[in-house]
């Protein structure tokens, strides 16, 4: 059955949000080395890229690699970052084809100098497309994020930069990586896990959470379609009663 005809188009999520978990338990359920199932992942990646710009969602943020994923063995570090590298290689004609813009957060910087070069080519020539953005968060964690930005804004205020007095929302978001995309509607993730693990914790105060016990190697168009579906069966309330929602 395809779920696409089910699926109504003037509700998408602006921005939907996704943690791809699970490469590594689905490699040893094959009784492979847990770096190929990264490799496996990426077709994944490109699957769901191409289904959301299909379906026309403007904004998709993918946790590729957290601040805390520095710590796992060298082997799988170096293999994760040699398959962001081969991706971004293979994947510019893709995006070039379907108009989708890339974008990156989190602390670059951290990143090898090939990773880093190939990050900003890719992202300097995708730069004029307008259909998607297309966001990957690398070596990005949100409680990093978050300690950034507090420190930018005490500094603004004690240069007489910002008023204390007119620190709000916007002037938190505009210190964020993320200030140039809305808030998350939506955040899935996969394997079964249940935590936002430090992904996005501003963005998604009121985003709908849709957890999935799929593999994300195993995570396909047809699996995107039932969270959005599910999604659409959401009321969101935004903290108003339903009465105020009608």
């Amino acid at each position: 059955m395809n779920l696409l005809q089910n699926i109504d188009v003037a509700k998408l999520p602006k921005h939907l949000a996704i943690i791809m978990d699970g490469n590594g338990r689905w490699a040893k359920q094959q009784g492979l080395l847990r770096a190929l199932g990264h490799e496996s992942g990426t077709k994944s990646v490109k699957v769901i890229i191409e289904a959301s710009a299909k379906l026309g969602i403007e904004f998709l943020t993918l946790y590729a690699f957290s601040t805390e994923n520095w710590n796992r063995p060298k082997l799988e570090v170096d293999t994760l970052m040699k398959v962001l590298i081969n991706s971004l290689k293979k994947e510019l004609t893709t995006l070039q084809k379907n108009n989708i813009k890339l974008n990156a957060i989190g602390n670059i910087d951290k990143l090898p100098k090939s990773a880093q070069k190939e990050l900003l080519d890719v992202i300097d020539k995708t730069s004029s497309n307008t259909k998607m953005t297309l966001t990957l968060a690398l070596s990005y964690g949100s409680r990093e994020e978050l300690v950034a930005a507090v420190r930018n804004i005490c500094s603004k205020v004690k240069n007489n930069i910002i008023s204390i007095d007119a620190i709000d929302d916007s002037i938190i978001n505009e210190h964020l990586y993320t200030q140039n995309l809305p808030d998350v509607d939506l955040l899935i993730r996969t394997s079964g896990e249940h935590r936002i693990s430090n992904f996005l914790l501003w963005q998604i105060a009121y985003a709908e959470l849709y957890f999935t016990d799929i593999l994300w190697p195993d995570f396909k168009e047809q699996d995107l379609y039932e969270a959005i579906i599910s999604y659409q069966k959401r009321e969101r309330r935004f903290g108003k009663t339903s009465e105020q929602i009608k």
